[in-house]
């Protein structure tokens, strides 16, 4: 039984709100719940906060938020976000946290140098941490309660095995983050299982139009290229067009899923994406805190709760577009 069910159950248990039990009685809590904003509990209101790594303007994180805010309401839990791309403001946000006495910990390590000792102060404190979405090979050893998300090196391995399917020959890893270790380790586990050619490419993240150019670019110097990942749902659209203008004919494909990257699986322009179902990493992160303070749980046993991967093509995008038009895919 995962971490949502368990929760939907003893909620509706505590609440006394079902007379049918099982999926369908969860499900018609959860949309209740969410509809009108009430807990499906009567547990303490609990104050969780997620820190992330994330950008100004990512929509990934918008998923990840959506997913932690609909277990939130579920769950009677005060949800505070907040986040920063540089690895030691970030875990002064997780300070400030720490200071306010929060009730759990939801945290990124992207860079995870600058995150080791805020996240060993809020063990200190006696504030639960769950990991989520990056950072899952150094979570237990920080102290955290379990990691939530996919593992980067097999994620990228993943996608080296459905390049070498599709027979692609060359391919360019575009990284959007230089220090972000979960980039380098999905191009990494990308280079190890593909039998063709791998190269990096470095662009800055913030500035599509740099990422476009820097792309371009390398397309018209090398035609050899046939394929280029990237490592993010918006920067495809952006290899799409810098392929375009080169007059490439290389594939691309990418890490993540949203409704513009189903829309270009469906109509040709990606040749597969990898879903690491963001919503899910926000919600279970969520749900498994409650977990933890309602009845000590701990899943994973030591091991990260995996969300993916899941390698989508165009046969799958039209199931899912559905849910990435309303932001839970």
């Amino acid at each position: 039984m995962t971490a949502a069910v368990l929760a939907a159950v003893l909620g509706t248990a505590l609440a006394g709100c079902s007379d049918t039990g099982g999926k369908r009685a969860e499900e018609r809590a959860a949309r209740e719940a969410a509809a009108g904003g009430r807990a499906a509990v009567n547990t303490p209101r609990w104050t969780f906060a997620m820190v992330t790594h994330s950008g100004d303007g990512d929509t990934f994180w918008d998923i990840v938020q959506s997913g932690a805010k609909q277990a939130a309401v579920k769950d009677n839990i005060k949800f505070l976000y907040a986040h920063n791309e540089e690895g030691k403001e970030q875990a002064q946000l997780v300070q400030s946290y720490i200071d306010q006495k929060v009730d759990g910990l939801i945290v990124t390590l992207a860079k995870p140098d600058a995150m080791k000792s805020v996240v060993n102060k809020a063990r200190k404190a006696g504030i639960p941490v769950i990991t989520v979405n990056s950072g899952a090979e150094v979570s237990k050893a920080f102290g955290a309660l379990t990691h939530v998300g996919q593992d980067e090196t097999i994620a990228g391995e993943a996608v080296g095995d459905e390049l070498n399917k599709r027979g692609q020959k060359k391919a360019l890893c575009v990284i959007h983050e230089q220090g972000n270790v979960g980039l380098e380790q999905r191009c990494d586990g990308a280079a190890k299982t593909f039998d063709g050619k791998m190269e990096k490419i470095y662009v800055e993240g913030t500035n599509m139009p740099d990422v476009q150019s820097s792309i371009e670019a390398k397309l018209q110097s090398d035609k050899g290229i046939d394929t280029v990942v990237t490592l993010g749902a918006p920067f495809a659209d952006t290899a799409a067009k810098a392929a375009d203008q080169a007059g490439s004919n290389a594939e691309i494909d990418t890490f993540d899923l949203n409704a513009k990257v189903a829309a270009a699986l469906q109509d040709g322009t990606l040749g597969f994406a990898v879903d690491q179902q963001p919503y899910l990493q926000g919600y279970e992160a969520v749900d498994l805190l409650w977990l933890n303070r309602y009845n000590a749980d701990v899943l994973g046993g030591g091991r990260p709760v995996l969300t993916g991967p899941q390698i989508i093509t165009k046969d799958d995008a039209a199931e899912l577009a559905s849910y990435t038009k309303r932001g839970t895919r």
